[in-house]
């Protein structure tokens, strides 16, 4: 009979841990010196440009020391490998495989924060490669500071402007399809049919497409001219202007075109979110507030919808996340947002770092709201495990 002392699983989980211990030990030895040619290529770079400082030494020093931390959970790892032999020796198995576990929990540790570590450098080295011909490229300091609040304003005259208004129209237009394809009975089979061709070609058209069908197609077609003067008219003499005028008056300015290009392509996305949290509530509560007298519309309106909506939450906030960011595509028709005004300056400064700008602004602005969603399921998360 094996004896615990020499137990070959317990010997192999002994045997792992100082393995991996080592190696991880190792592994920062690595980091240390891949942060160590990171920074002397960086001060070469910065020395080259006339830019180093004492800020700038400070900061190349806390990457340094930041970097030699991970030998303290590599030596941690170490420390509860030997535990573990002292505890396999003294026929502590427990003792041993705790301080096995812990021991290649440290070593983890180390391995991920230097993995950190080493992509942090290895992009730092690639902005200062070459001289920092790749940092001027893409992050030349004087131009972005010059040209921050020109792309800034845009940013938020046009992107922003669009995508909150497309968003709102979204909510209540994805809602109507949703509820147009659940439409029961005989009676709804037409209306369900729409719905279900609307959902089909508006999700097999790119949103590019659609934009440039809807902001160039539908102002060319001369249908506007058709009916925005007789609705303009009910409220505006328009006869007492001149043409130019009167134009001016009917005019649809090309962001509302983007709008209803927007609304229609994540208006088929939203709908098919909207019709999966409504089917998500059991048919039991349908039925029991149908056996109540209330109407089918009456029925989704205070029972359905409202239990349905707090489950889609986070799919319709990731919707919109994607919605903000397709606001980018407007400039194929000819609004001068963030991107088309970076684009101008880019050509003109043969630079792309104002398209960085546009970069950091999308990026800026999305994260609180992926944040936002990860509560959202986390809270959700949290009330299913409670049962709630």
């Amino acid at each position: 009979m094996t004896s615990p002392k020499t137990s070959p699983k317990t010997s192999s989980l002994r045997q792992r841990a100082d393995g991996l211990a080592v190696v991880a030990l190792l592994f920062v030895f690595l980091c240390l010196l891949g942060t160590f040619g990171a920074t002397n290529l960086v001060r070469a770079s910065l020395e080259h440009l006339g830019a180093m400082s004492g800020v700038w030494q400070a900061v190349l020093w806390v990457a340094l020391i930041a970097t030699a931390l991970l030998l303290w959970p590599a030596l941690r790892a170490l420390s509860g490998a030997a535990k573990a032999r002292a505890a396999l020796s003294a026929g502590d198995i427990v003792e041993a495989r705790i301080q096995t576990a812990a021991s290649r929990e440290q070593s983890w540790i180390t391995f991920g924060w230097g993995a950190f570590a080493m992509i942090a450098m290895g992009l730092v080295s690639f902005v200062m490669m070459n001289d920092v011909a790749v940092g001027k490229t893409f992050f030349l300091l004087p131009l972005m500071q010059e040209k921050w609040w020109q792309v800034t304003k845009q940013f938020f005259i046009n992107n922003i402007f669009i995508f909150i208004f497309a968003e709102i129209f979204v909510l209540i237009w994805g809602l109507v399809v949703a509820l147009a394809r659940l439409m029961p009975g005989p009676a709804g089979q037409p209306i369900r049919a729409l719905a279900i061709l609307y959902c089909d070609i508006f999700r097999g058209l790119p949103a590019i497409v659609t934009l440039y069908l809807i902001g160039f197609g539908i102002p060319t077609s001369g249908l506007p001219d058709l009916i925005v003067p007789h609705i303009v008219g009910l409220f505006v003499d328009l006869s007492s202007m001149s043409v130019a005028e009167a134009r001016s008056a009917t005019r649809i300015p090309v962001s509302w075109w983007c709008i209803l290009a927007l609304t229609l392509t994540y208006g088929a996305y939203v709908a098919e979110v909207y019709r999966s949290g409504i089917e998500s509530i059991h048919w039991s509560q349908v039925s029991a507030a149908r056996s109540l007298g209330l109407s089918y519309m009456q029925t989704m309106r205070y029972v359905v919808v409202p239990q349905a909506v707090r489950r889609i939450m986070a799919p319709l906030l990731n919707d919109f996340i994607g919605l903000q960011k397709d606001t980018a595509l407007v400039q194929v028709v000819g609004v001068i947002d963030a991107f088309n005004q970076s684009r101008i300056i880019a050509s003109n400064a043969f630079n792309l770092s104002a398209v960085t700008i546009v970069a950091i602004l999308f990026v800026l602005i999305t994260i609180p709201q992926a944040r936002f969603v990860d509560r959202l399921i986390d809270r959700d998360n949290a009330r299913m495990r409670a049962g709630g």
